[in-house]
């Protein structure tokens, strides 16, 4: 490597469907960022994700106009799904060391970048739910919360593919007989342009469709829920009961029901839904909590990456808003 980044943090945001790269000076100038497919160590193995970083890495830096090659930054700042136990992130930490992309590196699951994007500080709890869902939550005083958020075997419930699974559950019944009368079977027929639930129970069965298509039927679930349908309405309580389940448990655990924590929301799901949606998850909250501040941010979390990154090499406040303001900006 040479040395031409010296002065440049390297942001990481790696979901399972994307992988977002920023990279930062140390005054907060966004001067370079790439975006590619999904990596997670978890998904793809710790190599693999490598390469795509590396990759993604590299395009951001030719984006910036710096000189191409593999070049040091101050810091390298990587937060990622599927890192959710510590010694999956001490395993990805020290490959990165290995890597030598830069003078230090800090690693965790993606869930602390967006707690660090809808925050001032990193303090208070963060919920994403994308693919899958997942809780952190830290306190004033350092410590940290979470959950392993290994899927049903942890205990889990919710994320998009989940819903989705839940969206032609309730349509394959309603079709079967086996369950009531509900709008999720035209809708679900209508996005697959199938005859019955059947074709598309057949086609997922037979790789005529692939598994993560029933990923896109979370929006529509949502959908058919705002317009009254009583099944999808029910699966969409459930994920607020959730959410609002996660936030509160960590809240106790941090014993911060007394303060006025923030508590963030974000992933393609809870993006994506209505008003009411996030007012019960804030009405439930508050009921732990009463001074929680409940609301999704508008931040992406690899800006998020990009703000922890700034903190561990000990920007100033200048730097903090320069980045923030980035954003929309087209800095």
């Amino acid at each position: 490597m040479n040395g031409t980044g010296g002065g440049v943090v390297i942001a990481i945001d790696g979901g399972n469907s994307k992988t977002d790269v920023l990279l930062v000076s140390t005054a907060g100038k966004v001067l370079g960022r790439a975006r590619g497919p999904g990596a997670s160590p978890q998904a793809v193995g710790v190599p693999r994700a490598l390469e795509v970083f590396e990759g993604l890495v590299l395009e951001a830096f030719a984006a910036a106009g710096m000189p191409a090659g593999r070049t040091f930054g101050a810091h390298t700042s990587a937060y990622l799904a599927g890192l959710d136990l510590p010694q999956e992130e001490e395993t990805l930490r020290v490959a990165l060391i290995e890597r030598g992309w830069s003078r230090s590196v800090r690693v965790g699951n993606d869930t602390f970048a967006l707690l660090r994007a809808g925050t001032p500080d990193g303090i208070g709890v963060a919920v994403v739910c994308g693919a899958g869902i997942n809780c952190v939550g830290v306190g004033a005083d350092g410590r940290t919360h979470r959950f392993p958020a290994l899927g049903r075997i942890s205990g889990d419930w919710g994320g998009g593919m989940q819903l989705g699974e839940e969206a032609l559950w309730w349509a394959v019944r309603s079709e079967d007989g086996r369950g009531p009368r509900t709008a999720l079977l035209p809708a679900v027929l209508r996005h697959f342009g199938a005859e019955s639930a059947r074709e598309v129970v057949e086609r997922l069965h037979f790789g005529r469709l692939p598994a993560k298509a029933v990923h896109e039927l979370c929006p529509l679930l949502f959908r058919v829920a705002a317009a009254g349908d009583e099944a999808a309405q029910d699966v969409v309580d459930r994920l607020i009961e959730e959410v609002a389940l996660l936030v509160t448990v960590s809240l106790r655990r941090l014993d911060m029901t007394t303060g006025a924590p923030a508590v963030v929301l974000g992933g393609g799901v809870l993006a994506g839904v209505n008003g009411t949606v996030i007012g019960e998850i804030e009405r439930r909250c508050v009921k732990v909590a009463p001074r929680a501040s409940v609301g999704v941010t508008a931040l992406p979390p690899v800006f998020g990456a990009a703000l922890s990154g700034l903190d561990a090499i000990g920007a100033g406040a200048p730097a903090y808003a320069r980045l923030r303001s980035s954003v929309g900006a087209g800095d």
